[in-house]
This record gives C-alpha cells, sequence and structure tokens, in this order.
C-alpha cells in the first residue's frame, strides 16, 4: 500500500513544559532558559515554554514568568512559544508576556478528567470557553489538548466517539487547532489512526497534531501511523523527558531526537539539527543526573566512542 507523506513536519518540543513538569528536583530557570535556548539553537520552530497554572499544583512552573522575561531578550519572531493555561486567572497572568499561542486541555476519559482537574469534560470545556475568548480577542492562538484519547489508566480503552465529541467542543470554543494525545502510551497504530479519523468529523487534518508516548515502545509507530494519514505536526521531548506518572519507571514523552531521525530517514524535512539536538538533549540529562532517553542518541554517542 502505497502512502503519500508530508514533505515537511512541525516538531514542537514540550521538554520545558511537560518534559520537566514532574521532575522532584528543581530546575532552576536559568537551566530551563539554556534548554529553550539550545532547542532553538538547534533549529526547534514551536515549544512548549511553560504553564500558568497554581504552584500548589505543580511547584516546578511556578517560574513561569521569570522564565519568560529571561527569555525576552533572545526571543525569537520565527519561533512560535506555546503556554499552558488551565483557567482565567493563568490567562491573566501569562498574557503580560504575550505568548504566541495558549494551550487549553481536555479529556476524552470522564474518569481521568474528574481525577486530573477535578471536574466533568463538559466542565472542564465551560472553564476553557473564556480563555479561548480572551486569547483569540487579543490574536493569540489557541491549541486544544485531548488527553486519553485512546486508553486511559481508569477506563481502559477510549471510543472514538469520546474523541469526536471532545473535539466538536474545543472548536465550538475557538479552538484552531486539536491536539490527539496517547497520555499513558497505550495505543498501537489502527487505534491511532481511529482517534485521528473520529476529530476529523470536525476540523481539518492541517489543524491536528500528534503527541505520543512512549511507555509500550509504541510512539514512533504511532507517529508513523499518524503521517499516513497526513498529520504534519507532533509534540516529542528533547532526551525523551517527561515520565508517564502512571507506569513506574516507563518512559513518558517520544524523544525528539528519535522522530527527528526518523523523519529525516523517510527524506521528511524539519528543519532541525540533529546532532545540535543531541547536545540540547545531553547537556539537560546531565544536569538532571539521569540516563538520556534517546535511542538515536545513544547509538550516536556509541559510534563516536567507537
Amino acid at each position: 500500500m502505497k502512502h503519500s507523506y508530508p514533505d515537511q513536519v512541525l516538531i514542537v518540543d514540550v521538554s520545558p513544559r511537560d518534559g520537566l513538569q514532574n521532575e522532584s528536583k528543581t530546575v532552576p530557570t536559568a537551566i530551563k532558559q539554556a534548554l529553550i535556548e539550545d532547542l532553538m539553537a538547534a533549529g526547534i520552530k514551536k515549544l512548549e515554554a511553560t504553564s500558568f497554572v497554581s504552584p500548589k499544583w505543580v511547584p516546578q512552573m511556578g517560574d513561569n514568568s521569570q522564565l519568560l522575561d529571561a527569555l525576552k531578550p533572545t526571543r525569537n519572531d520565527d519561533v512560535c512559544y506555546s503556554v499552558l493555561v488551565p483557567n482565567m486567572r493563568g490567562f491573566e497572568n501569562a498574557i503580560v508576556h504575550r505568548p504566541d499561542e495558549i494551550v487549553i486541555f481536555g479529556s476524552a476519559s470522564e474518569t481521568f478528567s474528574q481525577k486530573n482537574i477535578n471536574c466533568s469534560i463538559d466542565e472542564s470545556i465551560e472553564r476553557f470557553a473564556p480563555v479561548a475568548a480572551a486569547a483569540k480577542a487579543q490574536g493569540i492562538k489557541v491549541r486544544g489538548v485531548i488527553s486519553c484519547t485512546v486508553g486511559c489508566p481508569y477506563e481502559g480503552e477510549i471510543d472514538p466517539s469520546q474523541v469526536a465529541y471532545v473535539t466538536e467542543r474545543l472548536v465550538e470554543i475557538g479552538a484552531e487547532q486539536i491536539g490527539i494525545a496517547d497520555t499513558i502510551g497505550v495505543g498501537t497504530p489502527i487505534k491511532v489512526q481511529r482517534a485521528i479519523q473520529a476529530a476529523l468529523e470536525h476540523v481539518d487534518i492541517s489543524a491536528i497534531s500528534g503527541h505520543f508516548h512512549d511507555t509500550y515502545g509504541q510512539a514512533l509507530s504511532n507517529t508513523l501511523a499518524a503521517l499516513q494519514l497526513g498529520v504534519r505536526e507532533f509534540d516529542t521531548s528533547v532526551a525523551g523527558l517527561g515520565g508517564c506518572p502512571y507506569a513506574k519507571g516507563a518512559t513518558g514523552n517520544v524523544a525528539t531526537e528519535d522522530v527527528v531521525y526518523m523523519l529525516h530517514g523517510m527524506g521528511i524535512r524539519t528543519g532541525i539539527d540533529l546532532d545540535k539536538l543531541v547536545s540540547a538533549g545531553e547537556r539537560i540529562s546531565a544536569f538532571l543526573e539521569r540516563p538520556n532517553g534517546s535511542n538515536v542518541t545513544r547509538a550516536l554517542i556509541s559510534q563516536r566512542q567507537s
């Protein structure tokens, strides 16, 4: 079966936010700034810089304002800086820094929504509606990410109709792009394609991005499955930063290096310098005193040493 793959893919590196938020070791603002600048130097054109959530819930993101202030002098107009915003208070704190995009997040699982943000799916959408409206009024892009699109730690498999429903609701309140996230990394290619096809009932393929965790080693397969449908934007995390809180010791986000290596091997352009990306991942991994989660990095470094 012949597939028509996109010529170019936009990689969204989420390591500064999603990758670091669950780290128990406090990461100083200067280290986060260095990570973001390393990613930009490697050619990353879109990244999740931070989130404006209560520091009581996510202490690691408590320096959101300081980080964005520190980034101001080197801020690049060619780079899209995204921030996660859960409510109007978060939006009011974020808007001072003029992010290029705000990210709101729903869930395709009712139980996950209740456990994660203490409200139902419908209540979460109502909470995000004024945030999306305020962002659009200021000319800021709105991206809606749907978690647990193929599986949930509480409900098990998720029916694609749930993905269609949440997509429709997010588009209604003004989301211009929809992220299909396999939050716990249980997805396999056909399941991921079904989730994307469900979202396509309410949004064009050009407005869909993929966010795949590698808990069961399926993230690259799922990325390929999404590419086959025409998805051209993917969330990844340098060095595979960001563990999966529901599977002890399991990896979380797919490593940016691994996705870039695969795409370049397929002749798909990303605009990213893999060597510089590897250096960025090595630098933050050294600070965190943890092994680099990228298979490609480990292979390249072993090759250099031999």
